[in-house]
């Protein structure tokens, strides 16, 4: 083939070696390059995504920026006001380069980040940090900015906290912002933070610097805004301004039908609409056939189809804008995995156009507020208004609890029942509980839990200032399906869970409203002891009984007679509430045949008016708050003064003497999480990262490198050393200093109630000799520890495990294989407080023996505190440390030994309710 043009091959292209062929080269490799940058930029973190709250209570999608939000990000750039603009990039910036479009959306996610807002797929808000690379990559710029018309709905903030986040995760320790100096929102941004904020000015520039790391300041303003955000949302929900029900039926054994009927009869104060393709009215109110076709807003929709149907339900409520969508349809998370893909797919959908979900399988919501009235159960009767809220999950169980509330007479402010709980939950309703002045008192009826370390953390805060009683339904209540997808929580991990956040637990419905009725009409007790008052000496005496069984304090019962007057009735009661040493009546009436009761209720009415002090009756042996006991409001409603009736004394004394505990635990000081001294963490914090640089999937600690890490926190066992013959055996004993024991390193081993793995109490060189050989030939191995004998004690069990449900727990209990059989164990969530460390020593049912049982000498429990809280520093400090079993402390009069202890380290666990904000 004749040669082509000088300089080109017959294809046209240039021989090898030319200049044009070096180009090409170059350009292969800037697009080499360009395909690894965005291959990189699409592989972000998942666990980076994430649902949260603006202040306004709405929900908003945020995730890392991708390559393909290029258009959505011009679109969002274009719709910015100049002055938002001006502010944000010093100077007008009308439109986008292509090459700044690119290094916005291409990022790889470690030195540069940038998350996106989204509502209704499009971009409502950007931040991003860049990191600094004068600072050794410990130090990066960011910036965001918000959608005008998104702008005072909190949004910097959180951008600000999930930037943090990544930033953390990524070594960054320090945030630099540059802000115009007029710029003073931005300014506050920052200032409002929680962050400690160092400013410099130059050229009409304010130049911020804060170290990220999540102070107290930054925790404490992070929660207040959760807290707000997520009682607005409810707030959103309870308060509508107008609501459809879609799948409003005229057949009356319809749901649908049901839904309307309630609202409207409830006497909502807003408009209803009924949805119906079929007909142009339901019960009488205009109808339409979707949701699109209403004329006005729509703030709660009440979806009442079919499952099968509630995507097109879900796709005109999202184009009509509603605010909050509850779901009282079954056939989703409860039926199976594919109920739950469906469930989630909803649940998404919801979130990302600015919905709260309730449900689904839920039966409703309700608020007894005289400005509301609002009805959106399928429970066709309300209790009376009231000062109590009431959350449970099962839509079947809260018909019955809400009949259960009514025939009492405990009055409701607010009613949810949350279904499934593909969103809203028992957390979003104690947030929004304890900023309600309308509710008093909080009753939970709970199957499982979403996020029980927050749950911790926020009842704790409301149980300060409100009681939350709750039932915690057995492990078995719950469908497989269901537990599958939650968790099976252990009942003694949740019973020590209530005891640390003052929740009080009961055992049953109708203990619950036991206490509701003496918490929500009824002061607290400020001590334990008790008088008992009565016409009957039987049931005077069964009082007595039932109230020294429950640990309160009484005397001998106030026996009136079956002939009392009323007036003597009224008197002996006055009498005993006058006693400084009384705390709280039980006032115990059987009404003498033929003899007209009211004036005895009357007379009691009035001798407990304006006491301090609660009184618990058995008048009649009814159940709830009687007629002729109730104190009315201007409403008509039974309120703080009512004296609660129980159909006997024994329920009485229980639920007397389960708000007195609640009373004691609320007027302690909230305890604080003391570190003591002594603790190195950042050498501990070396020794880790360099274990699991050679073991990234984690692994168990030898000993030797558990005892060097125990050390960093002030935490020593006992001298031993290891050894492989029996000269070494002799040589360590006399190192270490007799008496020692000589120990088999076998897991199988250790801690073997028959002691056949270890040798004790060995004085000198021979017994040292023979201890090991014996030891080696039972174990088959020649790997063998000499320990320093501690000083003899009682045997205790410290442990940290990895609980899927709460993150990390700490335990204690007594040493043994009985201890180990009975589950002797109380647990409390990470960080514990000075008084929760005391309070898990005592914990045990075994405890006692610590105290000194018959006539033995006490131990020093300061010491063993002491070695809870370091030990709780340490699992606090570095959440890599999965596992911690510290067994044998010998606990003595003298102090705590520690002989033995195992960990595991691994990866670090995804924070459960740590890190920035977001939904579950």
């Amino acid at each position: 083939m004749p040669p082509g043009p000088a300089g080109q091959t017959p294809d046209g292209d240039a021989p090898a070696g030319t200049p044009t062929d070096a180009a090409a080269r170059v350009q292969a490799e800037k697009d080499a390059a360009r395909e690894r940058a965005l291959a990189v930029a699409r592989n972000y973190p998942k666990h980076w995504v994430a649902d949260v709250l603006a202040s306004d209570g709405k929900a908003v999608h945020l995730r890392p920026i991708v390559p393909e939000d290029a258009d959505l990000l011009v679109d969002f750039h274009s719709k910015l006001s100049e002055r938002t603009r001006y502010l944000r990039y010093f100077g007008p910036y009308p439109t986008m380069s292509k090459r700044d479009l690119f290094n916005f959306t291409v990022v790889d996610h470690h030195r540069r980040v940038a998350f996106v807002a989204l509502l209704g797929g499009e971009i409502i808000a950007v931040g991003r940090y860049e990191g600094l690379p004068e600072d050794d990559g410990l130090s990066a710029e960011v910036a965001f900015t918000v959608a005008d018309a998104h702008q005072g709905r909190g949004l910097g903030p959180i951008l600000l906290e999930h930037l943090a986040g990544a930033a953390a995760e990524n070594g960054i320790h320090t945030f630099v912002a540059e802000v115009l100096a007029e710029n003073r929102n931005m300014v506050t941004v920052f200032r409002e933070a929680g962050y400690q904020v160092s400013r410099s000015f130059e050229g009409g520039v304010v130049r911020l610097e804060f170290a990220i790391d999540p102070t107290e300041a930054l925790v404490s303003v992070r929660n207040a805004r959760e807290r707000a955000a997520e009682a607005r949302s409810v707030r959103n929900l309870l308060s509508p301004g107008s609501a459809a029900v879609i799948g409003a039926s005229t057949d009356s054994r319809k749901v649908g039908n049901a839904v309307l009927v309630n609202m409207l009869r409830s006497g909502f104060t807003g408009p209803v609409y009924p949805v119906n393709a079929e007909h142009r009215s339901v019960r009488g109110v205009r109808a339409y056939p979707t949701v699109r076709d209403i004329p006005d807003d729509i703030d709660l929709a009440i979806a009442a189809v079919p499952a099968e149907a509630i995507d097109a339900v879900l796709d005109d409520c999202l184009a009509k804008g509603v605010k909050a969508l509850l779901v009282v349809s079954s056939g989703f998370g409860e039926t199976g995995p594919e109920g739950r893909a469906a469930e989630r797919r909803l649940a998404h959908a919801a979130r990302a156009h600015g919905m709260r979900l309730i449900g689904p399988n839920a039966l409703g919501v309700a608020n007894n507020d005289p400005d509301i009235r609002l009805n959106a159960t399928l429970a066709p009767v309300l209790p009376a208004a009231g000062n109590v809220g009431f959350f449970c999950q099962s839509g079947a169980l809260g018909i019955a609890i809400l009949d259960e509330a009514a025939k009492t007479g405990v009055g409701l402010s607010s009613f949810v029942s949350a279904g499934n709980r593909a969103d809203l939950s028992g957390n979003d309703l104690l947030q929004y509980w304890d900023t309600d002045p309308a509710t008093e008192v909080v009753l939970l009826y709970l199957e499982s839990f979403g996020n029980p370390r927050k749950f911790s953390r926020i009842a704790r805060r409301v149980a300060r200032s409100k009681p939350i009683v709750a039932v915690k339904s057995g492990r078995h209540a719950v469908p497989p399906v269901l537990a599958a997808r939650t968790g099976e929580m252990d009942d003694t991990i949740v019973r020590d869970l209530f005891e640390q956040a003052g929740v009080v637990q009961v055992g049953s419905i109708s203990q619950l409203f036991d206490s509701a009725l003496l918490f929500g009409y009824q002061p607290l007790p400020a001590g334990p002891r008790v008088a008992v008052v009565g016409n009957s000496t039987a049931l005077g005496v069964l009082a007595v009984d039932a109230a020294r069984s429950e640990g309160l304090h009484v005397g001998e019962p106030v026996d009136l007679g079956a002939t009392a007057s009323p007036q003597q009735f009224a008197a002996a009661v006055a009498h005993a509430l006058e006693s400084a040493d009384v705390d709280a009546v039980i006032a115990v009436f059987v009404p003498p045949v033929a003899v007209t009761v009211e004036p005895y209720a009357q007379a009691l009415r009035d001798a407990v008016a304006g006491t301090d002090k609660p009184v618990l009756t058995t008048f009649l042996a009814t159940e709830g708050l009687p007629d002729v006991l109730a104190v009315r409001g201007p409403d008509g409603h039974p309120t703080r003064g009512s004296v609660p009736s129980y159909p006997g004394p024994e329920r009485a004394a229980l639920a007397l003497a389960r708000a007195w505990r609640y009373a004691k635990w609320r007027s302690r000081p909230a305890s604080q999480v003391v570190r003591p001294a002594g603790i190195d963490a950042e050498k501990a914090r070396t020794l880790v990262e360099g274990w699991l640089a050679t073991s990234p999937d984690g692994r168990w600690l030898s000993d030797t490198e558990a005892a060097l890490l125990l050390a960093c926190y002030g935490v020593h066992i006992a001298e031993f050393r290891a050894v492989t013959t029996a000269e070494e055996a002799v040589a360590a004993a006399e190192e270490i200093g007799f008496p020692v024991a000589v120990k088999a390193t076998g897991a199988h081993w250790r801690h073997r109630p028959d002691l056949s793995g270890v040798r004790l109490d060995l004085l000198g060189p021979e017994a040292v000799r023979i201890a090991y050989r014996d030891l080696a030939a039972v174990s088959g191995e020649p790997l063998l520890h000499v320990q320093k004998m501690a000083t003899k004690g009682i045997g205790c069990v410290v442990q940290v495990q990895d609980d899927p449900s709460f993150g990390s727990l700490i335990s204690f209990g007594l040493a043994g294989v009985i201890s180990d059989l009975l589950g002797d164990r109380a647990f409390r969530v990470l960080p514990v407080t000075e008084d929760e460390a005391v309070e898990l020593i005592d914990a045990p049912k075994a405890a006692p023996l610590l105290s000194g049982y018959r006539n033995t000498e006490p131990v020093s429990k300061a010491a063993l505190v002491d070695l809870v809280q370091r030990i709780s520093a340490l699992a606090d400090d570095l959440p890599e440390v999965r596992e911690i079993a510290c067994e044998p402390v010998l606990a003595s009069p003298t102090g705590a030994e520690l002989t033995d202890a195992h960990l595991r380290i691994g990866p670090e666990p995804h924070p459960l309710d740590l890190g920035p904000r977001r939904l579950r």
